[in-house]
């Protein structure tokens, strides 16, 4: 019999690394990066609408990236399209008719496979390990921001 190996950093690569290689996949057929997709999916949590400074503070403290490569990253989606500065405030970005789509299709393909990676794990486990990782993110956070 084997035994289910002890949470560490390298466990939580591994699952990191695999379902974010299934993720890029699912990206992929649509021409868009990991990096778009979090900015997509940060301004539809936000209603649609998102200001810009809050946007890079969330991608920049989440995905531990500087500010220069996501204001990049708006640019490109700016540029294609799928976000527009709101006018009269250009601190503000708003995702457009191309860029709602854009997502509900990544949701949609995403909801498939989340389903199918998390189908028979009991929910009790889930909400385990769910506390146990938002624990161990706040502590690492804590040690970047030096404590």
């Amino acid at each position: 019999m084997t035994t289910a190996p002890t949470v560490n950093g390298q466990v939580i690569g591994q699952a990191h690394y695999a379902t974010r290689a299934v993720l890029e996949s699912l990206l992929a057929a649509t021409g868009t990066t990991f990096h778009q997709s979090v900015a997509l999916n940060a301004t539809a949590d936000g209603g649609g609408s998102i200001e810009r400074p809050a946007l890079v503070d969330r991608m920049t403290s989440t995905l531990k990236i500087d500010a220069t490569a996501v204001e990049t990253v708006l640019t490109g989606l700016i540029a294609q399209g799928l976000l527009a500065e709101e006018p009269g405030d250009p601190a503000r970005l708003s995702m457009t008719a191309a860029g709602s789509e854009l997502h509900r299709t990544h949701r949609a393909a995403l909801s498939e496979i989340t389903a199918r990676l998390y189908a028979d794990l009991p929910a009790e486990d889930l909400a385990t390990a769910g506390r146990v990782l938002t624990e161990v993110t706040a502590r690492a956070n804590a040690v970047l921001a030096g404590g």
